[in-house]
């Protein structure tokens, strides 16, 4: 079978399946796992499909995952312990940013007791969540809504936030992936996260453990920018060893 032939039966699959997994594909086609990952990255690129820790799933499927309701209702207590944990970070008096993912705004939920809090965020609903706290300043860079994340997008607008010194960032990933680093699911939110991420003295990745291997529309960081990855004792075992032994520190929760 053609190398094409292999891949366009990969597509059918998907089609008619939701998702595939290495291993299948493998014994399916009688060739190496590492040529199943060679024709899945290949067609990630092309944006036929999404990677995913040990497979691929549809772009559809992908697409409506990047509803904020829906995000926010998976992984609940998962990302509350992230959360928590990321929040446990930041000091009083600090400057820090929050991203428009799910996880962050898990972050925003226990910083509300922070004194003197400099709070960056695109994101309303993290806005929202501070309505009422004197102790917590907010700035947000302006923008166009987009409704599925429901955040505030115009690069143009993050010049004026040259001026803050940002102390820590938390930003959300719709995959890590040892080689594609850092993605999201938007293509526009990964353009706001690109310079963020740069103007952070610290850059602190939230996402559970879901998102370990997936690799989505856009990288927005190498996974070397990092220098925190919070996440939950799901993750797959042999990536947060490889991840560690790169220099980023990890933190189970």
């Amino acid at each position: 079978m053609y190398l094409e032939e292999r891949r366009q039966i990969i597509l059918q699959l998907i089609a008619e399946h939701g998702r595939v997994a290495v291993a299948d594909l493998s014994a399916r086609f009688d060739v190496s796992e590492v040529t199943i990952r060679a024709d899945l990255q290949a067609l990630a690129e092309r944006g036929l499909l999404i990677r995913t820790y040990g497979g691929a799933i549809s772009p559809t499927y992908g697409l409506q995952e990047l509803s904020l309701l829906q995000r926010r209702q998976q992984h609940i207590s998962e990302k509350q312990r992230i959360g928590a944990a990321g929040a446990a970070l930041v000091a009083d008096g600090e400057v820090v940013f929050l991203d428009s993912s799910s996880t962050a705004i898990a972050v925003a939920q226990h910083l509300k007791a922070r004194r003197d809090l400099t709070l960056i965020t695109n994101n309303l609903v993290i806005a929202q969540e501070m309505l009422g706290l004197s102790n917590i300043t907010v700035v947000m860079p302006g923008g166009t809504l987009h409704h599925d994340t429901v955040s505030l997008i115009g690069p143009d607008s993050l010049t004026f936030l040259n001026k803050y010194h940002i102390h820590k960032g938390f930003f959300g990933a719709y995959g890590l992936n040892l080689t594609a680093g850092l993605t999201d699911g938007s293509a526009p939110e990964s353009e706001i996260k690109r310079p963020l991420a740069a103007l952070c003295h610290k850059v602190i990745v939230v996402a559970d453990a879901t998102k370990w291997g997936r690799i989505g529309v856009t990288s927005y960081a190498a996974l070397a920018d990092a220098d925190l990855i919070i996440t939950d004792t799901g993750a797959p075992a042999d990536m947060v060893a490889q991840v560690r032994a790169a220099g980023v520190e990890v933190l189970l929760v």
